[in-house]
């Protein structure tokens, strides 16, 4: 929903409710023209609070899209260094792993030829 059809929406049910309980008041026709003028006057200063306030709301998003456009790439290349730097940080711990790995399965090949060799014999 639109923040104008909201409004509008607003605007129409405070009119209509604020009619409804004027004209269901016992007054007279000078009490009514004056409670209708204030109640319109009231209405009119409500109605432009509303809409400075819609207007301030606008705005600030306005700002925070505009912060994030601006911060956004920013970020993306802030993470890609990261996980550059990352990645060259635990490239010589992946080589030893590799390695080690190599060293476990040489090892457990021998002990294997080793444990064949002791049952032929």
């Amino acid at each position: 929903m639109k923040a104008s059809s909201f409004f509008l929406g607003f605007a129409v049910g405070a009119v209509g409710s604020a009619a409804a309980v004027l004209f269901s008041a016992p007054q007279s026709g000078e009490e009514l023209r004056q409670s209708v003028k204030s109640t319109s006057d009231d209405m009119k200063e409500k109605m432009d609070d509303v809409k400075e306030k819609a207007m301030e709301l606008k705005n600030s998003v306005k700002h925070l899209a505009d912060e994030a456009k601006a911060r956004i790439p920013e970020m993306k290349d802030d993470l890609k260094e990261s996980i550059d730097e990352w990645n060259r940080d635990t490239e010589t711990n992946r080589d030893r792993i590799q390695k080690r790995i190599q060293q476990i399965q040489t090892s457990m090949a021998e002990l294997e030829q080793a444990v064949a060799a002791t049952q032929k014999k």
